[in-house]
């Protein structure tokens, strides 16, 4: 049976085994063998992060065509707008690609949220503000793109679930076993099925 792990990836670590010298990866944080990133998250990112042994679920589970929602919390420089709020959602023109609609929206400071490390550079006259935003593609830096895109450079990005997978109770650098049931990964070459967004639990 095919094992994935949810590991609530810290900042600074490559979504993978090996590495340049001095770069810090998975080995780290993960110490069960043969199994390999589901996706990516970039190293500045934290989050959730999909592991797993088998290589077909794997492909799977990163096939933008099976549409499993990923939910990020962006800690954002300056104010968010009604104005940005709607760019980010409709579609928007990154240079390279235009991105399919998403929802977007302003939300207070997680209050659950674990301090980064190293904590983030703050400009004492620009205030900070979050926004929670749901995806069902993940270009490269795709969320970083947009938000720069609107005037809102991110500062902090958290990865909190993808499709009904979340990060609950992990810390960085903690992961676990998904039990047999988790998750609503599609088989290949069937629908999407279930509409992971209306089965994430808001903890924001």
């Amino acid at each position: 049976m095919a094992r994935i792990l949810l590991l609530n990836k810290p900042f600074g670590v490559l979504s993978q085994f090996t590495g340049a010298p001095g770069q810090r990866t998975l080995a780290e944080c993960v110490t069960e063998r043969g199994v390999y990133a589901a996706g990516r998250l970039d190293a500045d990112s934290e989050g959730l992060l999909l592991l797993t042994d088998d290589g077909a679920l794997q492909h799977r589970l990163a096939d933008p065509r099976h549409k499993q929602v990923k939910v990020y919390l962006a800690q954002v420089e300056g104010q968010v707008t009604t104005g940005a709020l709607a760019a980010l959602q409709a579609p928007l023109d990154l240079g390279d690609f235009v991105t399919r609609p998403c929802r977007a929206r302003a939300i207070s400071e997680p209050a659950w949220l674990w301090p980064r490390q190293p904590p983030i550079r703050e400009r004492r006259n620009i205030p900070t503000s979050w926004l929670r935003i749901e995806l069902r593609e993940g270009k490269n830096r795709q969320v970083r793109r947009m938000t720069a895109k609107v005037g809102l450079p991110t500062l902090r990005l958290v990865r909190v679930s993808i499709g009904r997978w979340t990060l609950g109770a992990l810390q960085p650098g903690q992961w676990r076993l998904a039990a047999t049931d988790e998750g609503d990964v599609p088989e290949a070459g069937a629908p999407a099925g279930v509409d992971a967004a209306r089965l994430i639990q808001e903890r924001s």
